[in-house]
């Protein structure tokens, strides 16, 4: 039988083929008007995208790199900040801030919690310079409370303290919905790879005032991540150094996409992209559930990825290699020591949709089947994500008018 590859991985996830003609055919030079033009245009799509008024800054580096950069600029050495983690990239801003001579307060939650307000109000007390987060733990499959840590955070600042919030939301934009500027987040960090649908190699954040305040006394040093740097260079058109200028242009055309699923409008857009991976998380929680598996943030999932829990007995690898070797899909095993072997990770970014969704239902059903012995459960699953794609068609149709109206 014929097999197509699927990649449904947490990241890089399927690429846009007009955004993969876009870089093909990109052969400008980073320091002419006409890439100047497309670089401002990407910058000002961008922040209708994040959905903020901040200045939006891009780096040509992973997500990591936006993620080291906003603790060399917001921090000085011996500086104590605050770290929220339940999960691989929640450690990995501890490893970034002890590597630059912070000292992290660590709020920590067993892999696929999240956090406890009160915890984090208490840890608030000892005045930090920087709260650091996720929005989701993609190694685990949960969505933190961004809202909620964003109102404590000024809680504390009220109270007469002076910290910063800053997420990682590069999985978390276009799964989940922000208000940036209004919950008062001071450095969201997204990537060229997750929701926006192009290959690994630019990170993008938006910031806040009060961030590019703090950067005038943080004394850290940074070179390539040199935030004031890149805000004058980008103000202009330019970057401080080459420019991924490919990339840039797949991430337009990617911008382009979306304004186009918002018929001309992209926060509309964004907002459907949304929309869209929340539903699609959802069926694909539904189907595993009724196949018999567990969720591993069964309590607060996110849209970005699923974590589903082999059976007991089984290696999540046996399934992810069946998932690859007899349909083509590519999904992701458990990260770490902690999780391999104990979970498959499916994401639903960017270029995934509802026929993706019924694919991975009904191979599921047949890896299940395989890896336990157990007889086929056909349809079961594709039933279970039918039947929530079918519930939230009603509910969508019963909202038009009131839309409509509004």
């Amino acid at each position: 039988m014929l097999v197509k590859n699927r990649l449904f991985t947490p990241g890089p996830a399927a690429m846009l083929p007009s955004a993969q003609m876009a870089m093909a055919a990109a052969g400008m030079h980073h320091r002419t008007a006409e890439f100047k033009a497309l670089f401002s245009k990407t910058l000002a799509d961008l922040k209708e995208f994040i959905g903020t008024k901040n200045d939006v800054l891009i780096l040509s580096s992973t997500g990591t790199g936006a993620m080291e950069s906003a603790v060399t600029n917001l921090t000085s050495p011996g500086d104590v900040v605050l770290v929220l983690t339940a999960g691989k990239f929640g450690e990995r801003w501890t490893s970034i801030a002890k590597t630059y001579g912070c000292k992290p307060e660590v709020v920590s939650k067993p892999y696929g919690q999240t956090f406890d307000l009160a915890e984090v109000r208490e840890a608030l007390k000892k005045n930090p310079k920087c709260v650091y987060m996720q929005a989701n733990e993609t190694s685990t499959g949960a969505r933190h409370d961004v809202q909620g840590v964003a109102a404590v955070v000024k809680e504390a600042n009220a109270a007469g303290g002076d910290t910063l919030l800053i997420v990682d939301a590069i999985t978390g934009l276009g799964t989940t919905h922000f208000d940036v500027d209004g919950w008062g987040v001071d450095v969201i960090i997204g990537g060229s790879q997750k929701a926006l649908m192009i290959p690994p190699g630019l990170a993008y954040l938006a910031v806040s005032e009060a961030a590019w305040k703090r950067m005038d006394v943080a004394t850290t040093p940074r070179f390539y991540f040199d935030l004031r740097k890149e805000r004058k260079s980008q103000s202009k058109g330019e970057t401080a150094y080459t420019a991924a200028t490919a990339l840039v242009a797949g991430m337009s055309n990617a911008l382009d996409f979306v304004r186009d699923m918002g018929k001309g409008d992209l926060r509309a857009g964004t907002v459907k992209l949304i929309d869209s991976a929340e539903l699609c998380a959802a069926m694909t929680r539904a189907a595993a559930t009724a196949l018999g598996l567990k969720l591993f943030a069964g309590g607060n999932p996110g849209a970005a990825a699923t974590a589903i829990v082999a059976p007991e007995g089984v290696d999540s690898g046996a399934m992810v290699k069946l998932l690859r070797e007899q349909f083509g899909m590519i999904v992701a095993n458990g990260q770490g020591d902690e999780m391999k072997g104990k979970l498959i990770r499916v994401a639903h970014l960017g270029y995934y949709d509802f026929l993706d969704t019924i694919g991975l239902a009904a191979a599921l059903e047949q890896v299940v089947a395989k890896v336990t012995g157990q007889p086929l459960q056909a349809g079961v699953a594709v039933k279970a994500a039918q039947e929530v794609y079918a519930a939230a068609q009603v509910t969508q149709a019963a909202e038009a008018p009131q839309k409509a109206g509004a």
